[in-house]
């Protein structure tokens, strides 16, 4: 099929991009890389009247470090961030799982912000960005507001952003030089999207102890203090995480989602550059 028929913007400012959406009156769409508006449109699972176009907009590719934080723009490629051309707060956790998102030709167009406002709880970054505790800069027609990446996600395909609002950026807090991660992805085959994701970050240096159990329903469920699944396995705190996130037990995306935390859980001790 083809996408139904609309009207396309290519705004030269932020600000115009957000008056284009306002005047829209909630019909029309942003769109970045279209990785996954551009099928929803083919498929008219989605109809928006107006796109607005954010590519040529300079300053969502910007990338700079802010004190202990760097800040990406929304528009920075999957791509950009796998191969390095961006700063990396994160140790290596974020070229690594920018490099497990789909296949290239989706990395080299796809972007961290239009994931973000895409959405999908399989998707990597909304999942990441939640595990790190990211922050999310939001544009609209009154200003700018920041949102905490766990905050901004509130079911499947729904978050905080108003029709009228875009990702501006997204703020990643720098972890520290002794800090460890693990993620662990389980899809069937590369380029699907995940069936269970579970993610950790154990930093000394802030007293971080974090894990994410994602892939689920609605938005990932963050374990604020996992140390009982850091400094030893505990079948007991893994129950309950898991039921905490909305997952029944004896259920086959309970059981995918167990061993994905427990895979995660082992994965910690192995040096970052090991994590695959």
């Amino acid at each position: 099929m083809k996408a139904a028929a609309f009207e396309y913007h290519g705004p030269a400012t932020i600000a115009e991009a957000v008056a284009l959406l306002r005047e829209s009156n909630g019909l029309g769409k942003a769109v970045a890389g279209s990785q996954s508006l551009g099928p929803m449109m083919n498929l008219r699972l989605a109809q928006p009247t107006q796109l607005v176009d954010l590519r040529m907009l300079g300053e969502l590719r910007e990338c700079r470090h802010e004190g202990a934080a760097v800040l990406f723009g929304a528009g920075v490629t999957h791509a950009a961030i796998e191969d390095g051309k961006v700063p990396d707060p994160s140790l290596g956790l974020m070229p690594h799982v920018a490099g497990r998102i789909a296949y290239r030709a989706v990395r080299n167009r796809g972007t961290l912000g239009g994931s973000l406002a895409h959405a999908d709880p399989a998707a990597d970054w909304v999942n990441v960005m939640a595990l790190l505790d990211a922050e999310l800069v939001l544009a609209g027609p009154d200003g700018e507001r920041s949102v905490r990446a766990g905050d901004f996600m509130l079911g499947a395909f729904t978050t905080v952003l108003a029709e009228d609002e875009i990702i501006k950026a997204v703020r990643v807090r720098r972890l520290g030089p002794s800090a460890r991660w693990s993620y662990y992805k389980f899809n069937r085959k590369t380029g699907e999207f995940a069936e269970a994701i579970a993610a950790f970050v154990d930093d000394p240096q802030s007293g971080v102890r974090r894990a994410i159990v994602g892939a689920v329903d609605g938005a990932p469920f963050v374990i604020e203090d996992a140390s009982a699944l850091i400094d030893g396995w505990s079948e007991q705190a893994a129950e309950t995480a898991l039921q905490a996130a909305g997952l029944s037990p004896g259920s086959y995306e309970y059981q995918i989602h167990r061993v994905a935390l427990r895979r995660a859980a082992e994965r910690l001790s192995r040096p970052n550059g090991a994590q695959q």
